[in-house]
């Protein structure tokens, strides 16, 4: 007998394997767990360095922390955030062209607007010659006193103004340089000028900002050739006052200062006499060549000259107020206000240059004074160091004498006499500020004059916005009144005496005062471009000059 299968026969294609592993001898037995990979031995490549964490798994679909599914490394959105946050600045059309010039400056290259292009005119002014206009206007700013910020804000415009957007302007104290890059692939074309000479003329400094605003206006349509000739009769052109009127005018401001201070009619009549004497020296000195180190320090000893002489004398008048009256249109007042505004708009280059100009000035006063106090000493000439301790409350009587010296100051700064009336008003109230504080309220003298200096830069800032020209012919005579000429004398005379704790506090504290009037005239042009826009600014602009943003 045969016998019966247990179980059904299983067809030939069941018994066939799935694969070749299935009866490899490298296939895995059932039931036995594999063993882990062997370590990495030390040295390999593979192994992860000590210290080093390995990378954590990917965050599970629907987490907070993974990458959004849409978004692209590859197809990334044209918007971003650059590293130093999203600029904020935003002017409308009608600003006027130094804030948005400024403006610009302020913004890194790739972030500024580009002009929408007219259409391409092939006979337009070259490139050289729009570069050598933009430099001799420059020269022209830097030389007058301009802060640095301003003289780049008006070359920048003066390139766009004629198609030249890709330039950047340099300023620093005695050189300009200004560079222009058609495109990135074009080779740059840079120009520069070295600033020799420096004078005040405010008149001259009006003159070119009336062809600044005539450049940029849309109104106007200045070519180069229009802008060389009327860039030449600026330069050709005469001081609007005598020199004997700027001689009388520095006499009649020593005056001023010592009836501010306390002085009388005679007190009057001595400190303009010893100024007017100082300004001849220091004429005679520039016409021999001789640098303004020696102009200040001669131009500083006959005020000092006159007040020994009253003194010797045993007259019974104020010789401090002599000597300090004298000091007045001395102090290099712009200088610092420039240099403390260059300081704090970054151009720190420039800044220190300024304030060391300054230093050797202050320098000068003092050893043209101490010369002549030292002799004094010699003398037994009895100078009161606390004579500054009493001042004299006449309110009338100085609100006019502050006047006065800001109208025969602004004289000397060779202003037009259209700026002279508003120059004497601003500083006029500047004094009455600051007696307010010091004086009738005994305040800080420190924060008096920086409120008082604010004031004068606030309106300053106006009326230069309102006439579309610099603030300085509103600004440097109306600061007059608060500049520390007593505080320098008696700081002079201190040490003199040999009292040098005394005298270097003096001098610390006008330099206190020096910089109270600086950062006040600044902080007061900041907000009035800050939060006054200008009146009878153009409504709209032409869209040869028309920038998106601004």
């Amino acid at each position: 007998m045969v016998a019966e299968p247990e179980g059904p026969e299983e067809a030939p294609e069941d018994r066939k394997p799935l694969s070749d592993e299935a009866t490899s001898e490298f296939a895995l037995p059932e039931g036995l767990v594999p063993e882990p990979p062997p370590a990495e031995p030390e040295g390999s490549a593979f192994v992860v360095p000590e210290g080093l964490a390995p990378e954590p798994p990917p965050e599970p679909e629907g987490s907070a922390f993974a990458m959004p599914s849409t978004y692209s490394a590859k197809d990334s959105p044209p918007a971003f955030t650059p590293a130093y946050g999203v600029p904020l600045a935003r002017l409308p059309h009608n600003a006027p062209w130094q804030d948005r010039m400024r403006t610009m400056l302020r913004l890194p290259v790739g972030d500024r607007p580009v002009p929408e292009r007219a259409p391409k005119d092939e006979s337009g002014p070259s490139v050289p010659r729009v570069l050598d206009l933009t430099l001799r206007i420059g020269e022209l700013l830097l030389a007058g006193g301009e802060g640095a910020e301003d003289v780049e804000a008006a070359m920048f415009a003066i390139c766009r103004s004629y198609g030249l957007d890709r330039c950047e302007p340099t300023v620093t104290f005695t050189l300009l340089s200004i560079t222009y890059q058609p495109s990135l692939v074009d080779d740059p074309v840079t120009a520069n000028r070295t600033v020799r000479r420096r004078g005040t003329d405010y008149t001259r400094l009006a003159a070119v900002y009336q062809l600044l605003a005539d450049i940029n206006a849309p109104a106007h349509e200045v070519s180069p050739e229009e802008a060389y000739r009327r860039l030449a009769e600026i330069r050709r052109n005469r001081h609007p006052y005598p020199g004997w009127v700027l001689t009388a005018a520095a006499g009649v401001l020593a005056g001023a200062a010592s009836t501010l201070l306390g002085g009388g009619p005679w007190v009057f009549f001595v400190a303009a006499l010893g100024a007017v004497l100082g300004d001849r020296l220091a004429w005679l000195c520039a016409g021999r060549g001789l640098p303004e180190f020696y102009q200040f320090l001669v131009a500083a000893m006959p005020p000092a000259a006159m007040g020994v002489l009253l003194t010797l004398l045993h007259a019974d008048l104020r010789p401090s107020a002599v000597i300090t009256g004298g000091l007045f249109a001395l102090i290099p007042g712009r200088a610092l206000v420039a240099a403390v505004q260059d300081g704090l708009t970054g151009f720190y280059i420039t800044a220190s240059a300024r304030l060391l100009e300054v230093a050797y000035f202050f320098v000068a006063i003092v050893v043209g004074v101490l010369s002549v106090l030292y002799v004094a000493v010699q003398f037994d000439a009895q100078l009161n160091p606390e004579g500054a301790l009493s001042p004299v409350e006449r309110p009338v009587t100085q609100i006019v004498s502050s006047m006065v010296l800001c109208a025969t100051f602004a004289i000397l700064l060779q202003q037009s006499r259209g700026t002279v009336l508003f120059a004497t008003f601003n500083g006029g109230v500047a004094w009455v500020v600051y007696a307010s504080i010091a004086v009738t309220g005994e305040g800080s003298t420190v924060m008096a004059t920086a409120v008082a200096a604010g004031l004068v830069g606030l309106f300053g800032q106006l009326m230069a916005r309102y006439h579309h020209t610099s603030s300085l012919p509103y600004v440097t005579a109306a600061i007059g009144p608060l500049l520390p000429g007593s505080a320098t004398y008696f700081g002079v005379l201190a040490i003199a005496q040999n009292n040098l704790d005394q005298g270097f506090t003096s001098l610390a504290k006008a330099a206190a005062l020096a910089l109270a009037i600086a950062i006040g005239v600044n902080l007061g042009g900041e907000l009035a471009r800050l939060f006054m826009r200008a009146p009878g600014a153009v409504s709209a602009r032409s869209a040869a000059k028309r920038t998106r943003g601004f």
